[in-house]
C-alpha cells in the first residue's frame, strides 16, 4: 500500500454531478487507490491541500463492466472513487 499521498489520490473526478455537489454540499470526489482506506485518505487530502479539514469520506469501488468486441468479451478498468466533504468555508480549486 502506497504511503505517498500523490499515489493515494490519483486524480480528481470532474463531472456535471460532481461540480454540483461541490457547489452544493462542499463533497468533492477524487479517483483513489484501491487498497486506500478512508483514515489514508482523508490524511492525503489535508497533506495535499493544507488548508482544507476533511469533515466526512465516502468510499465506492465501481467495477468494470463486460464490453464486446470483435466478438470477444473483455471488461473496462474497475476503480474506486471516495467523497470527500469539507468544513463550511473551505475550498479545494483544481483549475
Amino acid at each position: 500500500m502506497p504511503s505517498d499521498p500523490r499515489q493515494i489520490i490519483r486524480k480528481p473526478l470532474v463531472t456535471e454531478k460532481g461540480t454540483m455537489m461541490q457547489e452544493l454540499a462542499n463533497q468533492y470526489t477524487f479517483l483513489v487507490h484501491p487498497e486506500a482506506n478512508k483514515i489514508q485518505i482523508k490524511s492525503a487530502v489535508e497533506e495535499l491541500f493544507p488548508d482544507v479539514k476533511v469533515l466526512d469520506v465516502r468510499t465506492m469501488v465501481r467495477q468494470g463492466k463486460p464490453r464486446r468486441t470483435f466478438g470477444r468479451f473483455h471488461y473496462t478498468t474497475s476503480f474506486k472513487r471516495a467523497l470527500v466533504k469539507l468544513r463550511e468555508g473551505d475550498a479545494i480549486d483544481f483549475f
